[in-house]
This record gives C-alpha cells, structure tokens and sequence, in this order.
C-alpha cells in the first residue's frame, strides 16, 4: 500500500511538472567536486577525469538515475583552474530528465603562507526533457470513481542558460567553502508558465583530525571530519560524516537528517568504502533509509571513478598550487 501511495505521489509530481524542481543530490560529493562548487576547477596537480553514477529509491517504480561526466585542468602558471561538467539526471515513468552541461573556472589567492582564498564561476546550458508519452495518469491507475481530468503539456522540453559561482578557503588542513547555483533562475516549466529552478545554497568544511605521513611516500593515514549543508527552495539537508583513509583503503560514515538543519529530521545513514591510489580513486556508498519510507524505497546506490593525470617530476609538482585537503569521496 505504501508503494502504492509513493508511486501515485510520483506521478503527480510528473504531471504537474510547472512546480519548482530541486537538484539532485550525490552523497560522495567530494569525488563529484566540480558538482559541489566551482571553486574546485583546477585542484589538481595536472589533469582530471571523475565519473558519478547514483540510483536514488530502486524500490519505487520508475527509474531515479543521475550520471555526471567531468574534466578539468590546473593552469598553474595563472594560479588558476578550468573545467566542464555535464551531469544528466532522469526521473519517474514518464523520463523527466534534466541536463545541464557547463565551463568552470577557478583563480587561487595566496592570502599569506598558509591561507588561501579560492573563487570559482560556472556558466552552462540547461535542458529540461519529459516523454510525455510515457506518462501514466490517476484515471489510468485508480479502480473506480472519478479522477480529475488533467491537461497534458503543450511543450516536451525546455531550454535556458544558468550560472554558478562560489568561493573556497582553506590552509593544509581545513578548508570551508560557499556555493550559489541557479542565480539565473532558469525556466522550468512545459507550460510556458513563469516557474522557474529556485537557487541552492551549498555551506561545506571539513578539518583533519589525525594525519601521518611518511618522508617520501605521498600516501598516509589521514582522518576527517566533514559536513555540507544544502538548501533550495523551501527544501533543507545537512549531511555530517566522517572519513578514514590508511593507504589503500578509504571508509566513510554520515548521517544525513540533524534536526533543525534538515526538512526530514532522521534521513539516512550512509556508509562508504573505497580504493585510493597515487591517480585513482573507487568509492562505492549506500544511502541507509531511516526515516518512515525505510521500508519503500530501497535506499540508494552511488559509484564513483577519479583518475588525475600526473606525469609531472617531482620539482615541478613542488611548484604546483598547494593540496586543497577535501578527502576524495
């Protein structure tokens, strides 16, 4: 019955999709950076390449999908970093899908030697798709009785431009950052109408606890402790967590539903396990539902893929803007 009711609320979201919308959420949002803020465009010693895949409620009819592309560049000679991010997310029985495809760039401030301040823009494309074909209404579901008549949308896709920008401060240990995404407010509805993607604020930080490092081995044993709060709309979550790293493994553990900083107060467990080396970074996390829909929804799966590019000696990595030191997942 619970199902029942889950789907029928799902499509109601599909049918009257002039409502606002809200972005989708990746529980490794450091192995997905770009994603979290402009700000980390560049933060690499060379080259980057991520790939992010996650499966939100596969116990719920329809498919929640969300996959992110991305690659980015250190200019270390202009202290700065350039990027493009592509992510693509895909929603219930009717193929709701949003793509937004956007260039990033970054510019590090040397505040003193050990501070440094670090802003970042993005501007990108965005694509809102439905199949309205696809689309299965109450009167189509329900047994008897009346349902009301609804009007399918005159337009199957919608399309407008959007900015991000953001701000990151951090020193060899502690870092805290802002981002503001959507401050063009893009169009959102397929009825023409005048609703549009309300803008996300993203709060996130983080300090080592414990570090240990060894002369000449760039892996170590590191601990962290990190948070990220995020809201858009009238819709809030705070995740708090911590990471494990001791060379090659990586654990994590969050929890996602801080009364007062989360609109679904006891959300969700995560935990994380993960394979990091020199230049590649595995992590695998699922999403523990411990709210009343624990029973419904089948929790969520995400999959993440690093790979830095580094062919550079070690005098020229001496060179490079300093580590931000964010864990990877």
């Amino acid at each position: 019955m619970v199902k029942r009711i889950i789907y029928l609320l799902v499509l109601s979201f599909i049918t009257f999709i002039d409502s606002f919308g809200q972005d989708p959420t990746f529980s490794q949002f450091y192995a997905n950076a770009l994603y979290l803020s402009p700000s980390f465009a560049g933060a690499t010693n060379e080259y980057r390449f991520a790939l992010n895949y996650r499966n939100q409620w596969p116990a719920v009819p329809g498919v929640f999908n969300t996959y992110s592309i991305s690659f980015d560049k250190a200019l270390t000679s202009f202290n700065s970093g350039i990027g493009v991010l592509a992510t693509y997310d895909v929603a219930g029985s009717g193929n709701l899908s949003t793509t937004n495809i956007g260039l990033l760039y970054s510019y590090d401030f040397n505040v003193n030697k050990d501070w440094h301040i670090r802003p970042g823009v993005n501007f990108k494309f965005y694509y809102l798709g439905l199949d309205i074909g696809k689309l299965v209404f109450n009167s189509q579901i329900t047994g008897s009785g009346v349902s009301p008549s609804v009007t399918p949308p005159p337009f199957d896709n919608v399309a407008d431009v959007d900015f991000a920008t953001s701000a990151l401060v951090y020193n060899e240990s502690t870092w805290a950052g802002l981002t503001l995404d959507h401050l063009l407010k893009p169009k959102t509805s397929f009825y023409g109408d005048a609703s549009t993607v309300p803008i996300k604020l993203n709060l996130y930080g983080g300090t080592q606890i414990l570090k240990k490092t060894r002369l000449r081995v760039k892996m170590q044993e590191v601990m962290s402790v990190a948070m990220n709060f995020q809201k858009q709309g009238k819709f809030y979550q705070t995740d708090l967590g911590l990471y494990y790293f001791k060379n090659p493994l990586i654990f994590g553990l969050w929890y996602r539903g801080i009364p007062l900083v989360t609109s679904q107060a006891g959300d969700a467990i995560i935990g994380l396990i993960g394979i990091k080396t020199a230049q590649l970074h595995i992590g695998y996390s699922y999403d523990f539902t411990i709210s009343n829909l624990i029973s419904s929804t089948g929790g969520a799966h995400e999959i993440s893929l690093v790979y830095e590019f580094n062919n550079l000696s070690l005098g020229q990595l001496k060179k490079r803007i300093k580590a931000i030191p964010c864990p990877e997942f």
